[in-house]
């Protein structure tokens, strides 16, 4: 079943103790004010950076299996992560490159359902809900 919305908010956010270390993500998606989606879980032992690039893909497959439709705006707080993902900074480490791979698959089938293209943005006034 397909779900249509006006405006989807995504917001992530991915971190590890120790860098490497334990490490968790969290997800929200929104349309305008009313939550249709939280998540958070713990992945293992990983860097932040792998924990900020799992929690989008997290958030991308969610919408996907989920056949949400609407426009999406992603809101994330690693400038890094954003810059990569826009094709801005080369994204070096193997394992990064693969979860950048799985996401631009995930963008790239839910844009045949937006055909418009999905924004990513760095956020840092908004904090998470836990």
């Amino acid at each position: 079943m397909t779900r249509t919305f006006s405006q989807i908010v995504v917001h992530t956010d991915g971190g590890a103790r120790g860098n490497p270390g334990p490490a968790a993500i969290g997800i929200v998606i929104q349309e305008g004010e009313r939550v249709i989606h939280e998540s958070g879980m713990y992945i293992g032992e990983a860097t932040n950076n792998i924990a900020e690039y799992t929690a989008i893909r997290e958030a991308l497959v969610w919408l996907s299996h989920n056949r949400v439709i609407g426009t999406v705006a992603c809101y994330l707080d690693s400038l890094l992560v954003v810059q990569q993902l826009k094709g801005l900074y080369k994204i070096k480490n193997k394992n990064l490159q693969k979860l950048a791979g799985e996401i631009k698959q995930y963008e790239m089938e839910l844009e045949s359902l937006l055909s418009i293209p999905i924004f990513l943005a760095r956020k840092t006034s908004t904090p998470m809900p836990w």
